[in-house]
């Protein structure tokens, strides 16, 4: 009893020393704002250094909102560690964050065109194997696919900004990676006739190819960028998702959305208009690369690492400002708030409970969401509408080629700069309609239903635009019945010794294509004011003949022959319309999904759809249009050093019904998994049928405060 009096002897007076602590600390802070004087305030501080200096009433506070709000009090300052600048407060709001965000992203896209444009220029240039194509293709679908829950369980409880940060400098560096070979080493090794004529006595020689030291550091140069962009694109596109959903109103999540998704689109379809006319060394349906151009082939090559290294220095631009943003930006805390107060509890399985951090308990949750059936079938939706995009992406600038006669840069452009954005339109206007009508979880179900159903629509109108084939000797004319159909060989050319290897197509006077001027039967050429004219050619004896300046026949001139077909810009119509109608349920499929699942397990259900995405979509997506374009072949080269040869010629129908019919399943598919899910809400609660929220974190904290 006597120790109790004498410790509380002490308390008899607390205000006495609460008033003589208060003058002590204010003393030692006012010596410490003398000492740090000599450095500006206005400019820059130390935000690492504890505030000791004021009174207990202001620590106090600070304790009882973090308990309130828990995570809405990692609200820090916009810095670079410990140093922040005052001056730059005015930057710390999630627009300013998004316009770095999208800056990178749209820097990965471009990253991803050119290294789809750069691909198919190495596999037609080398005529790479079955097993090298795939593993190019999709090394970054299976690197991203296998790290993808790992990054979104234990990423989203961590820092959020520098995750992304981290992720600009990954994509600098694989897009260096992507650059490597092409600075290293640029040289082919060339041999090849400098044109394919009829001549008796000749020996052809087309077996071209890459050196092998470049071929072997292209393939470990790729598959290791691909792997690095893989790690790079999840917390991008999982943790960048969450942290935007966290820094906005439920309803304004939308157009942020839609802004991150038309910038990764905008990027790719930059990289296709940039990265046209590097194409040219592949433009073999319109000439043949000759001995007197294997110069600007090399510089041609060696030009690829220009852009891989602008867009490694664009984001690396990004590093720094991402990463001086805190763990939550100004203003996250009330937008929380706010939020918690509309939650309305469907499922009361994960109320109160906080996920561990062990891999047990990472299985544990993901089981948990496989068995919602409305979260799998809004991931599988995610996954057709993935083949989509993918069918526009890759297989779109062979199908304009082929089907309107162009060349294989101007089909690409015409991909890039006019129709692929309407993918970038899409996806913002999506985000900008659900946000402004503040839809939802089943109103966004229905726009994702309706808007699926129109762009099916579109792909109907699409099929009947199309060109009439031209007349091909040996593929669709039998060299007026002199020939058969399906052999290039005939009696007029039979002398010529012709290789299949070498396709120049030519267009006779007798309007019908041939494969080059040697099928034709020409044995002369000329330059004539920079066209190239060919003469006495046995094949051609129909149609009018003109003569040059020199008085001599001229019997056909190098491309294809004119389709005259002006169906062009119909097509470009209806497939843009398609696009954009298709693209416009990408942000309302995401937003259900963050709205299905608890709070805690946002992150990890976007990286489980992720991994739907990539199984069901990105990984058999190139596959099954690859597979489109060689039954759609109906000429291949055979003759190309023992190895499967490119496809020179395509049946048009065949092509149109095929793409068409792919994606017009794919879009079936979209409408049938998301007519489930809004068919299984219908279980839920009837105060609960319209807005699937999350459950409400914690309540009982809630209750103790009330009592």
């Amino acid at each position: 009893m006597q120790d109790a009096r004498v410790d509380m002897g002490p308390q008899a007076s607390p205000a006495q020393i609460s008033e003589d602590t208060l003058a002590e600390e204010a003393g030692n802070a006012t010596k410490r704002t003398l000492q740090l004087g000599t450095v500006s305030a206005s400019l820059i501080k130390f935000h690492a250094f504890p505030q000791q200096g004021n009174d207990q009433a202001v620590a106090r506070p600070a304790l009882r909102k973090k308990t309130r709000e828990g995570k809405e009090s990692l609200e820090r300052p916009c810095g670079l560690g410990c140093i922040v600048i005052p001056s730059c407060q005015r930057f710390n709001n999630i627009q300013c964050f998004l316009v770095f965000f999208c800056i990178l992203v749209a820097s990965q896209g471009i990253v991803f065109g050119l290294v789809d444009l750069s691909i198919d220029t190495f596999q037609k240039e080398n005529h790479l194997g079955t097993s090298e194509n795939l593993v190019l293709s999709l090394t970054y679908d299976i690197s991203s696919c296998l790290i993808v829950l790992f990054i979104s369980y234990y990423g989203g409880r961590g820092n959020i900004p520098r995750w992304i940060a981290f992720s600009s400098f990954l994509v600098g560096v694989g897009s260096l990676f992507f650059a490597f070979p092409y600075i290293s080493d640029g040289r082919y090794q060339l041999s090849a006739d400098p044109e394919d004529t009829c001549q008796e006595m000749k020996i052809i020689k087309t077996c071209r190819k890459a050196s092998p030291s470049f071929q072997a550091k292209y393939i470990a140069s790729f598959i290791l960028g691909q792997i690095v962009q893989g790690i790079a694109g999840m917390p991008l596109y999982i943790l960048g998702t969450i942290f935007i959903d966290n820094s906005v109103a439920t309803h304004s999540a939308g157009i942020y959305l839609g802004l991150m998704d038309a910038s990764l689109i905008l990027g790719y379809s930059l990289a296709y208009v940039i990265g046209a006319p590097l194409m040219k060394g592949t433009e073999n349906s319109t000439f043949l690369i000759s001995v007197e151009d294997i110069d600007d082939h090399h510089k041609w090559l060696r030009s690829w690492w220009i852009y891989f290294g602008f867009v490694s220095l664009t984001a690396w631009i990004t590093l720094i400002p991402l990463s001086c943003f805190p763990h939550s930006v100004r203003g996250t805390a009330k937008i929380k708030a706010e939020k918690r107060k509309q939650l309305h509890p469907f499922d009361n399985k994960f109320k109160d409970k906080e996920l561990g951090t062990s891999i047990k308990d990472l299985f544990a949750n993901t089981w948990v969401l496989m068995k919602d059936p409305v979260f799998i079938c809004l991931a599988l939706t995610k996954a057709s509408e993935s083949l989509v995009l993918i069918g526009a992406s890759e297989f779109l600038p062979i199908y304009i080629e082929n089907q309107f006669v162009l060349t294989h840069t101007t089909a690409t452009k015409i991909a890039g700069f006019v129709l692929l954005p309407g993918g970038a339109l899409g996806q913002l206007l999506g985000g900008i309609i659900v946000s402004k009508l503040h839809m939802s979880c089943k109103a966004l179900m229905r726009f994702t239903i309706v808007t699926s159903v129109i762009s099916l629509v579109f792909f109907g109108f699409v099929i009947f635009v199309r060109c009439d084939t031209i007349p091909f000797a040996g593929i669709n004319e039998d060299y007026d019945g002199t020939g058969q159909l399906g052999n290039l060989t005939a009696p007029c050319n039979s002398h010529c010794r012709c290789s299949s290897s070498l396709y120049s197509a030519i267009c006779g006077r007798d309007h019908i294509g041939y494969f080059s001027p040697c099928f034709a039967g020409c044995i002369q050429s000329k330059i004539i004011q920079n066209d190239k004219t060919y003469y006495n050619c046995s094949c051609i004896q129909e149609g009018l003949t003109t003569a040059d300046d020199q008085g001599d026949f001229i019997d056909a001139r190098p491309g294809t022959c004119d389709a005259k077909c002006y169906k062009l810009p119909l097509f470009i119509a209806f497939i843009f319309s398609t696009i954009l109608f298709s693209v416009f349920s990408g942000i309302p499929n995401t937003l259900t999904i963050l709205r299905i699942v608890s709070d805690n397990q946002r992150s990890l259900a976007l990286g489980l759809a992720f991994v739907f995405l990539r199984i069901f979509g990105t990984i058999p997506g190139p596959i099954v249009f690859k597979m489109t374009a060689d039954i759609s072949c109906i000429f291949r080269e055979t003759e190309y050093c023992g190895k499967k040869g490119n496809c020179w010629i395509y049946n048009k129908m065949k092509m149109a019904y095929l793409l068409v019919g792919i994606c017009c399943i794919c879009k079936v598919v979209t409408i049938f998994f998301t007519a489930i899910a809004l068919c299984l809400c219908k279980y839920l609660p009837k105060d609960n049928s319209e807005i699937l929220h999350m459950p409400v974190k914690n309540p009982t904290v809630k209750k103790k405060r009330k009592n």
